[in-house]
């Protein structure tokens, strides 16, 4: 694995980690009464080139703006074991010492938890495991991300943990045993919440619902985000926006986002009509071709199969049902690109909070 510090260089669009900024999550913080003391960094952003400008110049077909391809567009890398068979791997390692502390009955309450910023046992991996394992708990993060994307995630993960080592920041714990058919493995730390269920987890998508996030320069964001790994997820949501006509920006422009309360975030509703926002079924076909392109690129990061799974998922639901809704509040400059938006359906709810920095929330659901 390269050095994680090499991968983020400066660059005319994206000045990634160029600046080292003091990180802490400050949990329910009123973020939006100080947007307008948000400091830009000069070396940032070109001053003449504004966002919306940019954002126009974007094409809606890639992201080479972003060097980040999408689904489709590269080949995975060459193959290495499947995440479940390491995650199998590792139970099988483990002592019983270590399995109290990291495993439970697959029922239990704690497997179904997602949150942004914590630990899903008190220990984190170094204190649990050793050294071999700790590796392998790493390629299993790796292998869960699809080979373009894995240094970008991981070098995510080490910045946002304020200085400390992954097996220091972040968390394990396992579900069930392999063999049984009820089995999952679950990583947890800052910004981060990820799963590998060897489809365990029958009609979930990712085996539950996940949390991906970047504080890239600071706690609060510049308006462009530079160096946000996910903000050109953004970035093809609003060409969306920008494709509506004047009656649909009306549906679709709501006031205020969802709150942040833990796993209830993701809570999906069932409900095919009084969703916020604009439904699918009322998009003309070519606006509905980009809400795909936004699907696919939201799983982009994700590996193959459990992007696959998600899209199948989606589609399954009534697709007509799916609503996008983009939010006044958390407009980082006041620039009329939304920072706050999302796409929720019957099934699922993917929720993605740009201000003051990303939190994205996601739970894909069969038939609920």
């Amino acid at each position: 694995m390269s050095n994680p510090s090499a991968l983020f260089q400066k660059s005319a669009i994206d000045c990634a980690f160029a600046c080292s900024c003091q990180l802490g999550e400050r949990g329910n913080v009123s973020y939006f009464s100080s947007m307008n003391s948000i400091i830009r960094c000069s070396d940032c952003m070109d001053p003449t080139t504004s966002r919306r400008a940019f954002l126009r110049s974007a094409t809606v077909g890639g992201l080479a703006w972003a060097g980040l391809p999408i689904i489709g567009q590269a080949e995975e890398k060459a193959a290495s074991p499947a995440s479940e068979t390491l995650v199998t791997q590792l139970y099988k390692s483990l002592k019983e010492a270590q399995k109290a502390k990291v495993c439970f009955p697959f029922d239990h309450e704690l497997r179904s938890k997602v949150d942004n910023n914590w630990m899903i046992v008190e220990h984190s991996i170094a204190s649990v495991f050793t050294p071999d394992q700790q590796d392998l708990i790493k390629q299993i993060f790796h292998s869960l991300h699809r080979g373009e994307y894995v240094e970008k995630v991981y070098a995510q993960v080490l910045h946002d943990s304020d200085g400390e080592t992954f097996e220091n920041s972040c968390a394990v714990a396992l579900f069930g045993e392999p063999g049984t058919g009820k089995f999952e493995f679950v990583l947890t730390g800052r910004h981060c919440t990820r799963r590998c269920d060897g489809d365990s987890v029958e009609g979930a998508a990712f085996g539950g619902p996940i949390f991906y996030g970047h504080a890239a320069e600071s706690f609060n964001e510049q308006a462009d985000h530079p160096g946000n790994i996910y903000w050109y997820q953004a970035k093809r949501a609003n060409a969306v926006f920008a494709a509506l006509d004047g009656k649909q920006r009306a549906a679709a422009l709501l006031e205020e986002g969802r709150a942040e309360k833990h796993t209830a975030t993701v809570k999906v509703s069932g409900k095919k009509e009084g969703l916020p926002g604009l439904a699918y079924g009322d998009m003309a076909k070519d606006q509905q071709g980009l809400v795909d392109q936004v699907l696919a690129d939201l799983l982009a990061p994700f590996r193959q199969k459990d992007a696959d799974e998600a899209m199948k998922l989606i589609k399954e639901s009534d697709m007509n049902a799916l609503h996008l809704a983009f939010y006044k509040q958390g407009d980082l400059g006041e620039d009329k690109v939304w920072d706050v938006w999302q796409i929720e359906g019957p099934n699922m709810v993917w929720y993605f909070r740009g201000a003051p920095h990303v939190h994205c929330w996601v739970n894909i659901q069969k038939g609920v």
